[in-house]
C-alpha cells in the first residue's frame, strides 16, 4: 500500500442543491481523471441525523457513483463498521482512533477535517478487500480511489 494523494471537496451549504451537486461532480471528475483509479471505495449510507440529511447524503452518494461509473472504475461499497474493522481491527472504533490508524498505516499526518481520514480509511479497506469476491454488478478489473465525507459541510 502506498499513499498517493487525498483532499476534501467542500462545496459549502449555500446555494441551490443542484449547483452544489454539480460542483461535487466536477471535483470528483477532476480527481478521478487525475488519478485514473480502477476501484472507487465508497462508504455505504448507515444512518443520518434526520430525513433531510439522509436525502442530501443519498444525492451526494449518487453523484459520486455517477462520477465513478463515468470514469470506468469498479465501485466497492463498505459499511462503516467494515471500514473501521479493516483499519483498526474493530468495527466499533471511534472516529479519532480511525484517523490515527490511517496516519500510522500510511505514514502521513492529516491536518484536514476528519472527512479526509474517513475517505482514506475507505480506500485502505477497498485495497485490503479488493481481491474478495464481488457482486456481479461490481465485477471489473484494479487501483483505488475513494469518496467519503459530508459533502455539504464547509467545516466540521
Amino acid at each position: 500500500m502506498r499513499y498517493v494523494d487525498h483532499g476534501v471537496l467542500a462545496v459549502g451549504e449555500d446555494g441551490p442543491v443542484e449547483a452544489r451537486l454539480a460542483a461535487l461532480h466536477a471535483g470528483l471528475v477532476q480527481a478521478l481523471d487525475r488519478h485514473r483509479p480502477q476501484i472507487v471505495a465508497i462508504e455505504e449510507v448507515f444512518h443520518a441525523r434526520n430525513s433531510r440529511s439522509a436525502l442530501v447524503l443519498g444525492q451526494a452518494r449518487g453523484v459520486a457513483l455517477l462520477a465513478a461509473a463515468q470514469a470506468g472504475a469498479q465501485v466497492r461499497s463498505f459499511a462503516p463498521s467494515i471500514i473501521k474493522q479493516a483499519v483498526t481491527g474493530t468495527g466499533r472504533a471511534e472516529k479519532d482512533q480511525v484517523g490515527r490508524m490511517v496516519c500510522v498505516l500510511l505514514g502521513i499526518a492529516v491536518r484536514e477535517r476528519m472527512d479526509a481520514t474517513d475517505a482514506l480509511a475507505a480506500a485502505i479497506c477497498g485495497l485490503l478487500r479488493a481481491r474478495e469476491p464481488v457482486a456481479p454488478s461490481e465485477q471489473r478489473p484494479l487501483r483505488a480511489f475513494v469518496t467519503a465525507g459530508r459533502w455539504g459541510r464547509g467545516r466540521r
